[in-house]
């Protein structure tokens, strides 16, 4: 069975002064940006079965943007393993969805949306798109990786990475 694991690094975030890094919301360009992200998966990317949500203030404002523009928004789990978790936390976290899920969505922070990304990324895997997240995960860019079988087969150098976008609002 094909499935997808999307990444998706949280937009923009202002730094308020005194406030912790946690709590920190998105500024005025990160929730025009989360917006553009919603656009995007609604109109060419993928539609996730399943959203795994950084329960960081910016990742669950992201999502809540995002998900807004979606005719059909799927079931959402917020998930505080997921602020300041590593590659193989994340692919743990990935490793363990329901057997339903085809299209897995995670919200999260740098540098493990990059790290997770190069980590899963294979043979056949767009050249471009490679470049670009190697080079940079910016805020609001979503990593859109391949694989066949269950997700408990989700290895390194596995899946297939199909696309690299960064919608700006």
């Amino acid at each position: 069975m094909t499935r997808r694991l999307v990444l998706l690094r949280h937009a923009k975030s202002a730094w308020p002064s005194g406030v912790p890094d946690h709590d920190r919301p998105l500024a005025g360009r990160g929730r025009r940006d989360a917006l553009a992200a919603g656009k995007w998966f609604a109109s060419e990317g993928p539609l996730p079965d399943l959203v795994m949500c950084s329960d960081a203030l910016r990742a669950r404002h992201t999502w809540e943007i995002a998900g807004a523009a979606l005719a059909s928004p799927p079931r959402v789990g917020l998930d505080p393993r997921l602020y300041g978790a590593d590659a193989q936390a994340l692919l743990a976290l990935a490793r363990a969805s329901g057997g339903d899920v085809r299209t897995l969505l995670v919200i999260g922070h740098e540098p493990t949306m990059s790290s997770t990304s190069m980590l899963l990324a294979g043979p056949g895997s767009d050249a471009t798109a490679l470049e670009r997240l190697r080079m940079k995960f910016p805020t609001g860019g979503i990593a859109v990786l391949r694989f066949e079988g269950a997700w408990r087969d989700l290895a390194a150098g596995h899946a297939v990475l199909e696309a690299f976008a960064v919608p700006r609002g």
